[in-house]
C-alpha cells in the first residue's frame, strides 16, 4: 500500500512538472499571437521579427513536454485516467505549437504588408479577431488547469464567433479587391493572416475538447458550431 502511494505521489509530481511546462508554453503562444497582431496593425517590422525568432523557443518547449511525457509513460506505466492525462498533455502541446507557427506566419507577412498601402481598417479588425482567439486559448488552458468541462464547452461554443469574424473579413477583402485591383496583393496576404487566426481558434477549441475528454472520458458527440461560409461564398452580391 505504501509503495502504491509512493508511486502515485511520484506520478503526481511528474504531472505537475509537465503541467507547469504546458502553462508556460501557453503563455508564450498567447504573447506571440498578441505581438504578431500588434506588429501587423502598427507596421512594426522589428516586433514581427521578434515573433519569428521566438517561435523556436515554442518549438523547444513542445519537445520538452513530449520528452517528459514519454519519460513518465516509460517509468510510471500510467493506466486509465492517468494515461489519458499524459496523452492529453501531448495533444495540447501539439495544438499550442501549431498556434505558434500561425503567429510566426502572421509576422512573416507583416514585413511584406508594411511596404504596401493600408487597406481600410482591416489590420485593426484582424487584431480584434486575434485578441478573441487569445482569450479563447487562455480559457481553454484554464479549463485544463482546473479540469473544468463546462468552461471547455463554453470555448467550443464561442469558436462560432471567430468563424463569424473570419467570414465577415473575407467578404470585406473581396469588396476591397473588386473596388480597386491595386488592393488584390495586400488583401491576399491579409486573407492568409485571417485564415491563420481562424485556425488558431480551431486549435483552442481542440484543446477544449481534449479537456472535456480528460474530465468525462468521452469525446463531445455534437459537432462544434461553425460559421465559416467562405468556401461557398459567391463573389457577386457581396
Amino acid at each position: 500500500m505504501m509503495k502504491e502511494q509512493h508511486i502515485a505521489s511520484a506520478f503526481d509530481r511528474d504531472l505537475e512538472g509537465i503541467q507547469a511546462l504546458i502553462m508556460k508554453m501557453g503563455g508564450m503562444v498567447e504573447t506571440a499571437i498578441s505581438e504578431a497582431a500588434r506588429s501587423l496593425e502598427t507596421r512594426d517590422e522589428e516586433l514581427a521579427q521578434q515573433v519569428r525568432k521566438g517561435d523556436r523557443a515554442i518549438d523547444e518547449m513542445e519537445e520538452r513536454v513530449n520528452e517528459e511525457a514519454a519519460r513518465v509513460i516509460a517509468i510510471r506505466s500510467p493506466m486509465g485516467s492517468d494515461l489519458r492525462t499524459v496523452l492529453t498533455v501531448m495533444k495540447i502541446s501539439a495544438s499550442l505549437e501549431r498556434c505558434g507557427d500561425y503567429a510566426k506566419n502572421m509576422a512573416k507577412r507583416t514585413s511584406v504588408l508594411s511596404q504596401m498601402e493600408p487597406v481600410g481598417g482591416t489590420t485593426k479588425s484582424l487584431r480584434r479577431m486575434a485578441q478573441e482567439v487569445e482569450e479563447l486559448l487562455k480559457m481553454a488552458l484554464d479549463a485544463y488547469l482546473h479540469r473544468d468541462a463546462e468552461l471547455a464547452e463554453n470555448v467550443r461554443q464561442r469558436d462560432l464567433e471567430i468563424d463569424q469574424m473570419y467570414s465577415a473579413l473575407f467578404r470585406e477583402f473581396l469588396t476591397y479587391m473588386m473596388e480597386d485591383p491595386r488592393h488584390i496583393t495586400a488583401c491576399m496576404h491579409l486573407h492568409f493572416i485571417a485564415k491563420n487566426v481562424e485556425r488558431m481558434g480551431d486549435h483552442a477549441t481542440s484543446i477544449a475538447e481534449q479537456v472535456i475528454y480528460l474530465v468525462t472520458g468521452e469525446v463531445p458527440e455534437e459537432a462544434r458550431p461553425k460559421a465559416d461560409v467562405t468556401s461557398t461564398a459567391a463573389v457577386t452580391g457581396i
